[in-house]
């Protein structure tokens, strides 16, 4: 199943806030054996994070989302994907225990009294509003849960937050998918060969070894070493070992001159 990260946030592209989402979630599926498949970031648009919602119900895909989740103006999530669903929201009980076991704790901590009813308490239950149906993602930094709508996945916006969440979440419901499908890269650098060069070799390559990709990624010149091209296979372990081979062989055949990664 093709897996995908949506980061939603209009501090993200006004650069007020620098993402970590991406590279944490790369690491944290390729330690369970897993790739992400494609990432996308938005901004607090309600229509546009519905309209990439429904695309993401219609892929089938498993996506995990982060930011928006909140009860202030500008956090729009919860209401799109009630939207992209065509669903309700509503309070769902397990997530208001668990956020007015949170004002409790705040209160004694500062040694105050709250009061569970008053206006703010329950503007802050709207942070436990969901699209009717949803499952809880538990939140071990605040208790204030996130939710799951079969493969959508709703955290905050926050790392220390959202990070532990998605790791929770990877598996509690998607551990079957830990390292079930095989997948290696295999890589080295040409030193001073024209891409297009190349580029016959890779066609062939792909043709030959339908269960791999192959690819280059061109560099400029630094410090002990000229302008290169990395050039890779990645996919099936058996495949990609042949496919591998021929890189070598057809390089050598060349007179290339490569080094090991």
């Amino acid at each position: 199943m093709a897996i995908g990260l949506l980061i939603i946030g209009d501090e993200i592209l006004s650069g007020r806030r620098s993402d970590k989402h991406l590279p944490k979630m790369v690491q944290m599926l390729s330690e369970r054996g897993m790739r992400l498949d494609w990432a996308q970031v938005t901004g607090d648009d309600p229509r546009r994070i519905t309209a990439i919602l429904r695309d993401c119900i219609a892929s089938g895909d498993i996506v995990f989302s982060c930011g928006g989740i909140g009860a202030t103006p500008d956090d729009h999530t919860r209401q799109c994907a009630a939207a992209a669903l065509g669903v309700h929201l509503e309070l769902h009980p397990f997530a208001k225990e668990k956020i007015q076991e949170r004002a409790l704790e705040v209160a004694r901590e500062r040694g105050l009294e709250v009061d569970l009813h008053s206006a703010e308490q329950l503007q802050r239950l709207k942070m436990g509003e969901f699209p009717a149906g949803a499952e809880i993602i538990p939140n071990p930094y605040n208790k204030v849960p996130g939710f799951r709508c079969g493969n959508l996945h709703f955290v905050p916006g926050f790392p220390e937050m959202a990070h532990p969440m998605i790791a929770w979440t990877l598996d509690t419901h998607y551990a079957h998918l830990h390292n079930a499908t095989p997948w290696v890269e295999r890589a080295l650098l040409v030193i001073e060969v024209a891409e297009s060069r190349l580029t016959p070799l890779m066609e062939e390559l792909e043709r030959d070894f339908p269960l791999i990709k192959v690819f280059s990624l061109p560099g400029l010149p630094k410090e002990n070493l000229s302008w290169h091209i990395e050039l890779g296979v990645k996919g099936d372990p058996a495949q990609v070992e042949a496919a591998f081979a021929r890189i070598c062989a057809e390089l050598a055949q060349m007179g290339a001159q490569t080094r090991n990664l």
